[in-house]
């Protein structure tokens, strides 16, 4: 047994088209292929040490002769391709009610009851890119007070406001009333995301550290509840608690950044006053490149990573296992904006295992969960298989 498991969730890190891709309209994405086919140069070699390029063919880089991890891919057998559903899956859950999305915006009725209990008037109501709504909405709702809702290819609803305007509690409390009004269908939404913003026209700024996620409460009990009840250790990192809106965690760190997410994480493995679960978000590559379909800022926030991934790796002692993975991907020179269905890595290392070991294509995320199930001895049923017996 591991007495720590540290998960590393690489946001929206796909290799490679999963078999019902058509299914979602992604027939032919590859996100980390074809990035680095637009950054041949890019430096992952500590990635490719583990065994990134043992999993699937990614040109011109190279397979290892003698990876340090077990590698694999995954499968997602939930019906979405979203953050939520991928982390969920991941911690045990197989998701077959699908989270709503909104392309032509939020029904005008359901916008009234924001009007109603808020006081203030809806603006745009549109899929936007969240830095240029603010562009292009922040001075109306400098000047009126009003709501900048808008949505993504995501099943999100966001929040806009100047903090001048709408001080940050008064945002909360709407957003609370969204979330408490949009749980089940005709308007069952994922996350509803508080975006306050600063600064003047021209230079409006986004305040993620004042970002808050109201997510919907998981569909069922995730093995991190059955951690947190077995009097383990779950220490969240980034966006996690948000997404499991709290449920089985102890501990909380929001971060502001992949880089910060990183170093957050490297001070928890240092620490020794836990026994149990790390679980890491970096959301940069998804929210900061995917979406903004930008290769080469994704080719070079996954260098950033691979820089600091020796850094995680000596923290990473005898009884401790490092797991590294995504949930779902996000091609960025596919056409549009949205998630793609993709086979998603898994990279698992311990300085005490041998490694150059290929676990296979997993069937779902969810042997994950059923992996941490086995290692801590857990009474927790999911579907997935455990590969802990699989390691060498």
């Amino acid at each position: 047994m591991f007495k720590r498991v540290n998960v590393i969730v690489l946001d929206s890190v796909g290799i490679g088209e999963a078999p019902d891709a058509a299914d979602f309209g992604d027939q032919g994405t590859h996100t980390l292929g074809h990035i680095i086919e637009k950054n041949p140069n890019a430096n992952w070699q500590n990635l490719l040490d583990l065994g990134l390029a043992n999993i699937e063919d990614l040109p011109p880089l190279k397979a290892v002769d003698q990876t340090k991890a077990n590698y694999g891919k995954m499968q997602e057998v939930s019906v979405g391709k979203d953050t939520m559903t991928g982390h969920w899956e991941i911690m045990g859950l197989n998701i077959q009610k699908a989270f709503q999305v909104f392309p032509e915006g939020f029904p005008e009725d359901f916008l009234k009851k924001i009007e109603d209990y808020s006081g203030r008037k809806v603006i745009c109501n549109l899929p936007y890119s969240g830095t240029e709504v603010i562009k292009d909405y922040g001075q109306e709702q400098l000047d009126t007070g009003a709501l900048i809702i808008y949505t993504s290819a995501d099943p999100v609803l966001q929040v806009a406001a100047h903090e001048d305007v709408i001080p940050l509690e008064e945002l909360y409390d709407i957003c609370q009333y969204i979330r408490s009004i949009s749980n089940e269908p005709p308007v069952m939404i994922g996350r509803i995301i508080a975006r306050p913003f600063t600064g003047q026209a021209g230079a409006f700024e986004r305040n993620n550290g004042g970002r808050h996620d109201y997510a919907l409460e998981p569909f069922g009990k995730t093995v991190l509840d059955s951690l947190k009840e077995a009097d383990y250790d779950v220490l969240s990192v980034g966006k996690i608690n948000d997404i499991f809106s709290g449920n089985g965690i102890t501990e909380s760190h929001p971060t502001k950044s992949n880089l910060d997410g990183i170093k957050t994480t490297i001070n928890l493995l240092k620490r020794d006053d836990w026994q149990g679960l790390t679980f890491t978000n970096l959301v940069d590559f998804d929210a900061v490149y995917g979406h903004r379909r930008d290769p080469e800022g994704y080719a070079k926030a996954i260098e950033e990573f691979d820089h600091y991934l020796p850094d995680i790796m000596a923290e990473i002692g005898d009884d401790d296992l490092l797991i590294i993975t995504a949930d779902h991907g996000n091609d960025p020179t596919a056409p549009g904006t949205d998630h793609t269905r993709e086979y998603v890595p898994l990279l698992v290392y311990s300085p005490k295992l041998a490694g150059n070991n290929s676990l296979g294509i997993r069937k779902t995320y969810a042997d994950i969960a059923a992996s941490l199930a086995d290692n801590f001895d857990l009474d927790y049923d999911t579907r997935g298989q455990s590969f802990m017996n699989d390691l060498k």
